[in-house]
């Protein structure tokens, strides 16, 4: 039994480590064709009625950034006639609305409200909807407070919609801001590097699937009126947004050419609550829609679906197991026949997880070093490793909250103060 169960096990880990390959080679692919689209889409940009654009922010005690991000939001390039920041200030306590007041004095197309009634300190999703509710651009962009976005990030946004009538949906690419700053953040920006390349650009390539992000996205209002605004019990809003856009018939492209800088987590405490609440998060989107994945009409979405499952459940399951068994080896004689072969496959997992993380950072300019080529073999060791037992706590919270029928609890991610990366 333990030689089976290790069989299965190696069978799950390698399935997903060919699968990112496979993915790592898409993403490759889009990074050099993306561009090409760009003079024809700016040519007709030239010759339509630029739509309406709202840019939402949500901020609950965000005195830290906020600044900075509105000041990115002033500098963005698009008709200023046609464009409106949206401070949604909910339930703050600190200098936020203040801060954003200040700067609303000298730019009338960033306006500041803060969320009402039922709408009041329910977390991202409730204010979105509050938003939505107070709104009529024809296009919304969101954003979160402590983004700044280059200068043509919205109108690459923009331009993509227009051009594309089947596109939903238009996501840009994010890269982090404090890159440098702590151990953490070197990890976390090649994991953010990997995500784009992998995850969005790979996906988008061979499947035409695209996962909505918590920030840096467009999506055209007559869908999100259609869908009745965001899920507020969904704390990761976007996954779940992302299947139910693809419910209707349309589809998200991932356009690398809209770029923002965003902050991530400098310490462990902080990093563990925010991936707790992406880890809870994505199970929630998992197990709403397995059971309906016969019964939505675009079955196309099924593969993400299961792509989600197989990531938060069957994946670390098999990691999870193989551990498990390695380590009772070694304290009892399981008899396992595998021997030198599982070492051998051991050392191939290594060396092609090393090499699918090297293909994403080489398409970003000055990211594939000799360093980060040590952070990425310290990282195997080590953040992967936090990650199983992340991906397990929070599935032992989200089954306790379904037991007892608890309400979803939104965590604000902690903010630090760096320099300005917006361009």
């Amino acid at each position: 039994m333990a030689n089976l169960l290790f069989y299965i096990s190696l069978i799950i880990i390698w399935i997903m480590l060919i699968y990112h390959m496979f993915l790592a080679q898409g993403g490759y692919q889009h990074f050099k064709r993306y561009e090409k689209v760009i003079p024809s889409w700016e040519e007709k940009m030239k010759k339509v009625e630029l739509p309406t654009v709202s840019i939402f922010i949500p901020a609950h005690n965000e005195e830290v950034v906020i600044k900075q991000t509105l000041t990115a939001m002033s500098r963005l390039y698009y008709p200023k006639d046609k464009l409106e920041v949206i401070l949604i200030c909910d339930n703050c306590s600190d200098g936020t609305k203040d801060i954003g007041e200040q700067i609303a004095k000298q730019f009338p197309f960033i306006r500041i409200m803060e969320t009402e009634g039922e709408f009041k300190g329910k977390g991202k999703s409730s204010a979105l909807n509050y938003a939505l509710q107070h709104s009529n651009s024809e296009i919304i962009v969101v954003y979160d407070a402590d983004n700044t976005p280059e200068r043509r990030a919205v109108w690459n946004l923009v331009m993509g919609l227009v051009n594309d009538p089947n596109a939903g949906a238009m996501v840009g690419k994010f890269r982090v801001i404090n890159a440098n700053h702590t151990w953490l953040t070197k990890f976390i920006n090649i994991e953010t590097i990997c995500f784009q390349w992998m995850a969005q650009a790979g996906r988008y390539y061979w499947f035409n699937i695209t996962t909505i992000p918590g920030t840096n996205f467009a999506i055209r209002r007559e869908i999100m009126e259609q869908l009745g605004g965001w899920d507020t019990s969904a704390l990761a809003e976007d996954t779940e947004l992302t299947i139910r856009v693809y419910n209707l018939g349309y589809y998200i492209r991932f356009f690398p050419a809209a770029i923002t800088w965003e902050q991530e987590p400098e310490t462990f405490k902080v990093w563990w609550k925010q991936r707790t609440r992406w880890a809870r998060g994505n199970q929630y989107v998992v197990l709403k829609f397995l059971g309906k994945m016969f019964s939505l009409k675009h079955k196309k979405i099924m593969f993400d679906i299961f792509y989600f499952f197989f990531t938060y459940f069957l994946f670390f399951f098999g990691v999870i197991l193989s551990n498990m068994i390695f380590i009772c080896n070694l304290f009892f004689d399981l008899d396992l026949q595998i021997g030198n072969v599982a070492l051998v496959l051991w050392g191939m997992a290594f060396l092609l997880f090393i090499t699918e993380i090297m293909i994403s950072l080489s398409i970003e300019s000055n990211q594939l070093s000799i360093k980060n080529i040590l952070y990425v073999i310290g990282m195997y060791f080590t953040y992967s490793q936090m990650w199983i037992v992340l991906v397990v706590y929070a599935l032992f919270l989200e089954i306790k909250r379904v037991l007892r029928k608890e309400e979803q609890v939104w965590y604000k991610t902690e903010r630090f103060k760096v320099g300005e990366g917006g361009k």
